[in-house]
């Protein structure tokens, strides 16, 4: 089965179009929702983030506890690093069980932040970029999210640049507002169809 790997940077609207897929009747799998969820459900993740992190990681009802795993990787680089080494595998894990569930579509879609900085675009056999300018992306997750120009900068600094991510992937689509983003998607969900042909 053909698996499409989506990303776009930090407000591009990437899980946006990933829902126009949706709408297709294409299954996604949305990596940054999947990778909390292992962070609570995966024992083998549990007990690594208890090795690294201690014990105080999670609180005694078996949540995680997430301040205090963000005091630690929030302005640490290496910590993150740390964090992302070992998250990383588990839901590449949950996608391989996810995906046994769908066999009888023709494609369907990974969408992750990280899909590059993470490697996890070699388990896909075409990837997509969604891409907008910086303004534009600034703009919308100050409005979605409240975070401040400081906040979006430091996430944005952690993910590969939009021209790095161009040059890696296979296909993109604008998300700035000079073309209509559907009849991109459609465009793409015929290629795919026909490539599975």
């Amino acid at each position: 089965m053909l698996k499409i790997g989506i990303t776009g940077n930090i407000g591009s609207g990437k899980t946006t179009v990933s829902k126009i897929f949706g709408v297709l009747g294409i299954p996604v799998f949305y990596a940054d929702d999947e990778a909390k969820k292992v962070m609570t459900e995966d024992v083998i993740l549990i007990n690594e983030i208890r090795e690294t992190f201690g014990k105080q990681s999670y609180f005694e009802d078996g949540t995680l506890n997430r301040k205090y795993i963000a005091g630690i990787v929030f302005n640490n680089e290496a910590e993150l690093k740390k964090l992302n080494s070992i998250v990383h595998p588990a839901t590449f894990r949950a996608f391989d069980d996810w995906q046994k569930r769908y066999t009888d579509v023709p494609y369907l879609l990974k969408e992750a932040a990280l899909l590059f900085e993470s490697d996890s675009y070699k388990l896909c056999d075409k990837t997509i970029m969604v891409t907008a300018p910086l303004d534009m992306r600034i703009e919308r997750v100050m409005l979605r999210d409240g975070f401040s120009k400081d906040e979006i900068s430091k996430r944005e600094s952690r993910q590969f640049s939009e021209d790095k991510k161009l040059d890696l992937a296979d296909y993109s689509i604008k998300n700035d507002n000079t073309e209509l983003v559907i009849p991109q998607v459609l465009a793409l969900h015929e290629q795919f169809l026909n490539m599975r042909a």
